[in-house]
């Protein structure tokens, strides 16, 4: 699946994503500790959306794989914060935290491969 994926499907896969993430940090109760996770899971949840823009128009190989680094950074983050927040049960709608969790892992397993071919390419 990841060999068939183009940019826009994962520019589109990515914004989806961001989309929920921003969804799921509305669920977050108002109070100082969910009002903390839900700055730092939307900032890091659309961070890579944003960043994989960028990457799209890197100014040269490094520049991208670079790009591309911030944004499986960015995704690490993100699943960090939501095994905090599934583990806090800040968040009763279980179903949602499980789809951004799924979708984050495997975000995360394709910015690693993509990474990885495009360091294996830029030694050729």
């Amino acid at each position: 699946m990841i060999a068939d994926m183009n940019k826009y499907d994962l520019e589109d896969r990515l914004i989806r994503f961001a989309a929920n993430i921003i969804r799921l940090a509305e669920l977050l109760p108002n109070t100082p500790i969910g009002n903390h996770m839900k700055g730092q899971i939307v900032r890091s949840g659309t961070s890579p959306a944003l960043n994989y823009g960028e990457a799209q128009g890197a100014e040269s190989k490094n520049d991208f794989i670079h790009k591309m680094s911030v944004c499986l950074k960015e995704l690490r983050e993100t699943f960090v914060a939501i095994k905090i927040i599934k583990q806090s049960g800040l968040i009763k709608n279980l179903n949602m935290l499980e789809d951004c969790y799924v979708e984050n892992n495997e975000l995360i397993s394709i910015f690693v491969k993509s990474i990885e071919t495009a360091k294996r390419n830029n030694k050729k």
